[in-house]
């Protein structure tokens, strides 16, 4: 009996544990569409502070938490937590540390400033979902990643997990929003970033660290984009159209499927197409 398509989602926001945006309906019901196509899915989000763990019953996952991850040369425990979506038959897994995620706001301060250390946050979650992906030896197919947070996730896997057996094969799926284009990141970026396999070359598009460079560096590592605004930035769509990267324009996103649902299934079943 051949093997179901594996889809690993990750995602900046899943509703409703965020409140209801574009990203976070999207997070919360294509999953569940695509599982109900017959694919096998998985799916992954921050568990930022303001997740409400006992409304939502989180609880940690032992076998799959206890690893530090390295980032700029601190030790970081990674934290797997996991809850439920009984109406849609699927879990959602949350990637989580107390010092990047226990904050009563998302990616800004009280004041309306970003956190410094944003951009440490998105290593370690697109790490921590990668590591965690091999602990359930859990072999993806696709990997979708939506949101800014995921835009590290590409080249992690193209460049220091590809050769694993996990992700050998798999196909990174970049939906494209805009969002915090103009965020501003670490001078020093570039090195928090590496590890083994992974040069400063690698990122070059990240000489100046803004919101706009870290989208083109996902762009660089995606093998497929998706609109998920009705106009992407005219920057990042030239971008990817100079890779020759396939697009898949805009569809209005409805909650409990819809023509969306469809079309997204398609273009992950076009992308394997050449495997």
């Amino acid at each position: 009996m051949e093997e179901p398509v594996r889809v690993l989602f990750v995602n900046s926001e899943i509703f409703p544990y965020m409140p209801e945006t574009d990203i976070s309906v999207l997070g919360r019901y294509l999953p569940q569409g695509i599982q109900e196509s017959g694919k096998e899915i998985r799916s992954f989000m921050p568990r930022y502070g303001t997740v409400n763990e006992r409304r939502n019953q989180l609880h940690e996952v032992i076998r799959l938490s206890g690893m530090n991850l390295v980032i700029h040369n601190a030790d970081r425990p990674l934290v797997i937590k996991v809850s439920s979506i009984s109406s849609a038959r699927m879990q959602v897994y949350f990637i989580d540390n107390e010092d990047y995620f226990h904050r009563k706001f998302i990616y800004q301060d009280a004041e309306g400033k970003d956190f410094k250390d944003n951009d440490e946050r998105a290593i370690f979650f697109a790490r921590g979902v990668l590591e965690t992906v091999k602990k359930l030896r859990w072999k993806p197919d696709i990997v979708h990643c939506q949101g800014w947070i995921s835009h590290f996730l590409p080249i992690y896997l193209k460049k220091v997990y590809h050769e694993d057996p996990i992700f050998t094969d798999s196909k990174v799926v970049l939906s494209l929003y805009n969002d915090k284009l103009d965020a501003r990141f670490s001078d020093n970026l570039v090195d928090k970033l590496l590890m083994e396999n992974l040069t400063p070359d690698d990122a070059s598009v990240l000489a100046e660290p803004d919101g706009m460079n870290l989208a083109k560096l996902a762009i660089q590592y995606a093998d497929g984009i998706i609109a998920g605004v009705p106009k992407i930035d005219p920057g990042l769509e030239a971008f990817a159209r100079e890779r020759n990267l396939p697009i898949l324009p805009y569809t209005p996103i409805s909650k409990e499927g819809g023509e969306y649902v469809r079309l997204y299934n398609g273009f992950y079943d076009d992308l394997l197409k050449d495997r």
